[in-house]
Parts: C-alpha cells; structure tokens; sequence
C-alpha cells in the first residue's frame, strides 16, 4: 500500500505541473457550511430536462477536480463543465428517454486522495451533504412517485451508495427503483448487511438492484479503490453471473472509448472478456494490453482500468439498463 501512495503522490505533483485544474488553498472552516440550495438552477447540472417519460435518472457525476482544495468549489466552470459531460456520457447509456436530475455538488477533488484514507472522511460527508440535500429535493419537488433509475460512477457511486443508505430504506421509495448502477466504488458484504436494502443484482433483469464492479488488469493485487484484503460483491456485465465464471469477448457487444471532452475515438465489439476475481470481487479484463489503457487520472497505478468500467461495455450496460425497465414498467403495469 506504501508503493501505491508514493505513486499516487508522485503522479498527483506531475499530473498539477501538466496543467491540471488547481484551486486556491483551501482552509477547513467551510466544512461548517450549509448544503448548496437545491431550489436554485445554478446548482443543477441537468434538471428535468425531458417532460413526458415514464421515468427518472438521478445521476451523481464522478471525481473530475484537479483543484488544491480538498472539496471542489461551486463555481470551478472547469469541473462542472466536465460535470455535464460526464453526465451526458451516462445519461446516454442508462436513461437516454428518462427525465435527468444531476447536481452540482462540492465533491472531494483529485488532490484529496493523496491523504491517507483515514483523512478523506471530512470531505466525503461534506461532499455527501450537498448530494442528500439534492435529492432530498428532487424527491418532495419532482418525483411524484415515478421510477428512478439511480446511477454514479467513481466518487459518485459512492455518493449514490449513501443515497440508498439514507433514504432506500423506506420501503415505498425502494419499490420505486429500477435499479441502481453504482460502478466504480466497492460495495461490501459488511454494508450489505448492515443496510439490507443494498441489494446486489444476481441476474441480467432483476429489479430494485444495484449494479457493481471496477476493472482492473489481472496482474493487480491491489488499488486505491480496491484496496488488498477486501473483497467486492460485484456482477460480470458480459454475463451476468456473481461468480468468477469467465465470460468470453464474445459476448461483449461493443465498447465505446471516449476522450475527456465526452467525444467518441473509436468503437470495437468484442474488444475484452472479464471475470471476477474470486478473492477480491474485481472484475478482471482480458484479451488486451492493459499497457494501452492509461489510468489518465493521476492517483490510478498502471493496471487500474477503472476509468474504462462503462467504456468497456457500452453495449452490454446499455442494454441491460433498458432491459431492467422494460421489466420494471411490466412488473409494476
């Protein structure tokens, strides 16, 4: 784990004198703050952007600030603009006809990750503040009772995991779901059993789940995300399975790479398989050179893949996730 933070550290330096965003300095006394106000459209992303649909997308954007702050500003135009582009790549997708809902929200940065774990904590509950109080509107303001399709990447499936903790709980809200797809931030056995309601998709069509994994090349051991000696409860998206059966690219229907501005490079259908590594719930990518696929983000060790989770399967997600609300719509009339 040290040989992992010294690279996250180095890379993190490197990755700010190549012009990553850097904010001022920053002292903890905000902390202290309120959430942002959720009845003002500046702090909306994308709010309501489609009248007649039968459903909702609730998206939480992943990690996109470089600044030196430990929680991104409201008004970093650079992180939010990577906000919309990131919402749109998702809202493509798993809800292309679905009404969006994505918040601006304080999110820890890039440079926060460089501290030891055990210091995120603050920032995290700072960040998840803004994103509760976000949908803690949209449920009393808009929803109406509609199915929601939840889904996070990265720092926001970790903020989407807390939004199922708080409020999924309620039994009619839960029955609301049609599914969660909260990729890219470990899920446990241990908060599955302390929250029931996270419950973990075992098939290819099951409802009101949460749908789970990260990449990585097979020769890793370890990351910051998917750190050694815990184990993820994760789904193979090729084929669907919870174990480590392996799934052959055959069954990829095609990936989609992007670059940092949401703009497509290329497309390739059977580009990898996966499987899940059976001690540590990862899902394992083969039949390419992970050596090609840069962690781009300067806190991922070579090997991480973690920023291709969705790129991957394009395909596969996007099916899946019309899918699951075909079967939701007809399960509930």
């Amino acid at each position: 784990m040290k040989t992992i933070k010294l690279i996250i550290f180095v890379s993190l330096i490197i990755g700010l004198l190549c012009g990553f965003t850097v904010g001022m300095a920053q002292s903890d006394e905000y902390l202290a703050e309120a959430p942002l106000d959720y009845s003002e459209a500046a702090n909306w992303i994308i709010y309501n952007d489609l009248e007649e649909t039968d459903v909702d997308f609730f998206c939480v954007a992943p990690t996109v600030s470089s600044s030196l702050s430990h929680n991104m500003f409201a008004d970093d135009v650079q992180g939010l603009t990577a906000f919309l582009i990131q919402t749109n790549i998702f809202k493509d997708i798993f809800a292309p006809d679905a009404r969006t809902f994505s918040p601006v929200y304080r999110q820890i940065t890039l440079t926060t990750y460089a501290l030891p774990f055990e210091e995120w904590q603050p920032y995290f509950d700072f960040a998840y503040r803004d994103v509760s109080a976000a949908f803690d509107y949209y449920l009393k303001n808009e929803n109406n009772g509609r199915p929601i399709i939840l889904m996070g990447f990265s720092q926001g499936a970790y903020m989407s995991r807390r939004l199922m903790q708080e409020y999924f709980g309620d039994e009619k809200l839960a029955s609301q779901l049609v599914a969660a797809y909260l990729i890219g931030w470990p899920i446990t056995e241990e908060l599955v059993n302390e929250y029931p309601q996270l419950k973990m998709a075992q098939g290819e069509g099951d409802t009101g789940v949460i749908v789970s994994f990260d990449c990585e090349a097979p020769d890793v051991t370890e990351s910051l995300i998917n750190p050694a000696g815990q184990k993820a409860l994760s789904i193979n998206p090729l084929n669907w399975k919870t174990d480590s059966t392996p799934a052959d690219k055959s069954l990829n229907k095609g990936s989609r790479l992007v670059n940092g501005r949401g703009e497509v490079k290329r497309e390739e259908t059977e580009l990898c398989g996966a499987y899940i590594d059976p001690d540590r719930g990862v899902l394992k990518v083969t039949d390419i050179d992970a050596a090609d696929y840069k962690p781009v983000i300067p806190v991922l060790a070579p090997g991480v893949l973690h920023i291709y989770d969705t790129q991957f399967f394009y395909r596969n997600l996007k099916d899946n996730a019309a899918l699951r609300l075909q079967n939701y719509l007809e399960k509930h009339n």
